[in-house]
């Protein structure tokens, strides 16, 4: 088999954690992943993979080995991909993590246009609400909403544009159980939350504050928060672009106006690493130039 071949299935059992992942990114049977593994310990000699029916681990000479080759493999990448860039265009598949509320029609028309400026890179998106690890899940680029302190080590952070989330209820339920005044009214509303979510950071007269909420729903995703509150469930901290959905039009109301919630800032983030592949490049540059000209939108607010 070749050996080059075998190094790179070999890195992507252990980054998947299975032959089973490493098959599906691959496009591989399990039993081919299998026999790239075997071809390695058998030149070797060594057994490079404690292996039982649930899971995998590394062997103390598979831990050298494995660290050896993840340095081989991403110098070779970064050498072709430095020598490639001299005179080509952005090409290749670039996978990217997005929170789900952004999985809305203003990105998929940046999409498009990004499409249609770079034809040879074929964007990967997934929408999800979690703090994907970018290289251990071998993503190239992540959207995220953090604050600067809390971005994690070993990341370069494009800041894009701070982004407000705002309070928000149905015309339904505002009118079964009113329209809070003031923070000390959060208390007798339903709340819909985004995973262990149990309060809801307000900036007040003195400063922030954090208001327990009672919580009646929870959701994994900020989408399915959306259409809970649209549902009239309760209330719930949304971001903006749910405010120019046409699909929440009328069905979203904001409160609490005077007090605004914590803003928090939305980045484009990538591994740090000696060379940047053009692809990620060009798709920083767009996205975070075309993002940080998107208008606020002007929620409906409550009389």
């Amino acid at each position: 088999m070749d050996t080059l071949t075998s190094i790179r299935v070999f890195r992507q059992v252990v980054e998947s954690g299975s032959f089973v992942g490493a098959a599906d990114r691959l496009d591989l049977s399990t039993a081919m992943v299998s026999k790239h593994v075997m071809s390695i310990e058998k030149r070797l000699g060594v057994r490079l993979l404690n292996r039982n029916s649930r899971t995998i681990s590394l062997t103390e000479p598979g831990k050298l080995y494995f660290e050896r080759c993840k340095t081989i493999l991403d110098d070779l990448e970064e050498t072709e991909l430095e020598l490639t860039s001299l005179n080509a265009a952005p090409r290749g598949v670039l996978r990217v993590t997005a929170p789900s509320w952004a999985a809305g029609q203003r990105i998929a028309d940046l999409l498009a246009e990004y499409r249609r400026r770079c034809p040879d890179v074929v964007v990967d998106v997934t929408f999800e609400d979690r703090i994907v690890n970018l290289v251990e899940e071998g993503y190239d680029l992540a959207f995220r909403m953090t604050r600067e302190e809390a971005l994690s080590p070993g990341l370069i952070a494009r800041r894009v544009r701070p982004v407000r989330f705002l309070l928000a209820g149905s015309p339904g339920y505002l009118k079964r159980h009113g329209v809070p005044k003031s923070p000390e009214e959060l208390s007798q509303h339903d709340f819909v939350a985004i995973g262990g979510l149990d309060y809801v950071p307000l900036i007040g007269p003195t400063g922030t504050i954090q208001v327990p909420v009672r919580v009646a729903l929870r959701y994994r995703s900020m989408a399915g928060v959306a259409h809970a509150v649209a549902a009239g469930i309760g209330l719930a901290a949304l971001p903006p672009p749910y405010f120019e959905d046409p699909y929440f039009t009328d069905k979203l109301v904001s409160v609490l106006n005077d007090y605004p919630m914590q803003e928090g800032t939305l980045y484009l983030v990538y591994a740090s690493r000696k060379y940047v592949p053009l692809k990620i490049r060009s798709f920083v540059d767009f996205m975070g130039d075309a993002i940080a000209r998107i208008p606020q939108p002007k929620p409906a607010r409550s009389s």
